[in-house]
């Protein structure tokens, strides 16, 4: 418990808190779909799934990273994630409210944070020097700062809901940002490129579905 422990232990926090802002949204707009009682359970316990798996990945970080397509992957099911929350706002908007269980919210908030949290993971690997007991308590004490975040940003959506589509596509920005980081597609598109082409795919398809549900009512 000398200097060296507490110096990586902020460390560790410190940039737990820098890289997770993006993580907050995605734990903020997939509690939105979960009934109001639930939404405050749907924060707590996604954001304690979503970090227990970064724990978890932080030991194996060297092999993830040796993974061939991971990141590709990763990146379209956060496309996915994008895009099914434009989905259920517009189905919110045309009276037809989209309830995602408890259980399906927290599982997607994990593999969504996971799917966006190699930089992060990869950070915290290399503060703690392979001690677990440091990464594992470094991460433990962001969830409060996480969950306050997450409990914030759904606050001010459930008061302008615009700031959903806002939401998406700083996703399906990441997302795009993510796939461009993969070895099979770094090589070939630029990190630029992919990041705009991720964030105007989930507002295409969520302005589709926005064309399909108007001329659904106007027919």
């Amino acid at each position: 418990m000398d200097h060296l422990f507490w110096v990586a232990l902020l460390g560790i926090v410190w940039i737990d808190l820098l890289l997770s802002g993006d993580n907050a949204v995605v734990i903020a707009l997939v509690s939105r779909q979960l009934p109001p009682s639930q939404q405050k359970w749907g924060i707590i316990g996604g954001t304690a799934a979503a970090i227990g798996l970064r724990v978890i990945m932080s030991f194996f970080a060297a092999f993830f990273l040796e993974i061939p397509g991971l990141s590709i992957a990763g990146g379209i099911f956060l496309l996915w994630v994008a895009a099914k929350l434009l989905i259920g706002e517009e189905d919110e908007e045309a009276g037809v409210k989209q309830v995602m269980s408890l259980g399906a919210a927290i599982s997607t908030i994990a593999v969504a944070d996971a799917s966006m949290s190699l930089d992060n993971v990869m950070a915290i690997a290399a503060l703690s020097h392979g001690q677990m007991a440091l990464m594992a308590l470094g991460v433990l004490l962001s969830i409060p700062l996480v969950i306050a975040g997450s409990a914030v940003i759904s606050m001010i959506i459930g008061r302008f809901p615009i700031l959903t589509w806002a939401g998406a596509a700083l996703l399906g920005w990441v997302a795009g940002g993510i796939i461009a980081s993969d070895p099979f597609i770094s090589a070939h598109l630029h990190h630029y490129v992919a990041t705009v082409a991720g964030m105007l795919i989930v507002l295409a398809v969520g302005s589709f579905y926005s064309g399909q549900e108007a001329d659904a009512h106007a027919a």
